[in-house]
């Protein structure tokens, strides 16, 4: 059997920055993966409006928050040794089965099972951590379960320009129509403590990539984390998706992404946009958009060259190394 490992030492190549990093699921994932990897010191702040699957049926029978973009964060902040991988798959592993146990992540449950236990959100998270290895620190961005609602064009057949109210993560995410605009509900959730503390010690406060609507711009309708993220004396970087995401934002240019950031925070500070340079067909008129927000573009291949959508971790991580140290 093999024994739980001392913590990995940091790598002297890796930047003595503080760094926050804010999204949820898979978009969040890649950011970690590669600035774990780049700065020494991490913290992940997480959506926690996930109304489906495992993390949904969690949140419905305990009342809790939905653990599975909190659970992908803690994966991605694995160590590439034995002890980090196995405990990362361990968490992703989903049952399963003909019974009610079928597509629970396992993860998901440890999660659940030490906020009883503790009492405490942030520290059964810690304790998931410490017991990973995990190379930062994941916390939750509200410390109540929040709904996301979207105003969506397009669904109503008798009417294409009508809007439309539709709630739920997952039913924004999987809309038919094109959204507008999202908020929370409630409007004003509590932020987490911690999370507002990060902020307002760290170097760089990096968006994105992830579901821009219900993954990236909810953490600027939390009022206390928008004012936290508007104060805070960190660089703030923005990184583009590398495609538009069906149902959310399907149709969508890069520049368009940065546009509907800003009509949400109009009062976001942004020192750059990071775009893969694949993804971009208009680099003046993308660089024209991240100027309106007072950004610097910087463009790069950070792709997987796979041909799926994603973005390379160590491409990444290599692009954000290059932008911290040129700050």
């Amino acid at each position: 059997m093999t024994a739980a490992p001392s913590p990995e030492p940091v790598r002297p190549d890796r930047l003595d920055v503080r760094a926050v990093a804010l999204g949820g699921g898979h978009g969040l994932a890649a950011s970690l993966s590669a600035l774990r990897h780049v700065v020494r010191d991490l913290t992940a702040v997480v959506t926690v409006a996930d109304n489906g699957g495992s993390s949904g049926r969690l949140r419905h029978e305990f009342g809790a928050l939905p653990p599975g973009d909190l659970r992908m964060a803690l994966a991605a902040l694995c160590g590439d040794d034995e002890w980090g991988q196995t405990w990362a798959r361990v968490l992703q592993h989903r049952f399963r089965s003909e019974g009610e146990m079928h597509d629970h992540a396992v993860g998901n449950l440890l999660i659940v099972a030490l906020w009883e236990l503790l009492g405490g959100h942030v520290q059964g998270l810690d304790w998931v951590g410490r017991l990973l290895g995990a190379q930062g620190r994941v916390l939750p961005m509200a410390i109540t379960p929040i709904d996301i609602a979207a105003d969506v064009e397009g669904l109503d057949p008798a009417d294409p320009t009508a809007t439309v109210r539709v709630r739920g993560q997952v039913e924004v995410a999987s809309t038919d129509g094109r959204v507008d605009a999202v908020v929370l509900e409630p409007h004003d959730p509590p932020a987490c403590p911690e999370a507002l503390a990060a902020i307002a010690v760290a170097d760089w406060v990096v968006l994105g990539p992830g579901s821009w609507f219900t993954s990236v711009i909810p953490h600027l309708l939390v009022p206390d984390l928008r004012t936290a993220l508007t104060s805070t004396r960190a660089r703030v970087a923005v990184t583009l998706n590398l495609e538009p995401q069906t149902g959310e934002t399907d149709g969508f240019t890069p520049e368009q992404h940065l546009e509907v950031l800003s009509a949400h925070a109009p009062d976001l500070r942004v020192d750059v946009v990071l775009a893969d340079r694949r993804s971009v067909d208009d680099e003046a008129g993308l660089r024209h958009a991240a100027k309106a927000l007072g950004a610097e573009l910087v463009v790069a291949d950070v792709a997987a060259g796979d041909g799926t959508p994603r973005h390379d971790p160590d491409k990444l991580a290599d692009a954000y190394a290059q932008v911290m140290k040129q700050a």
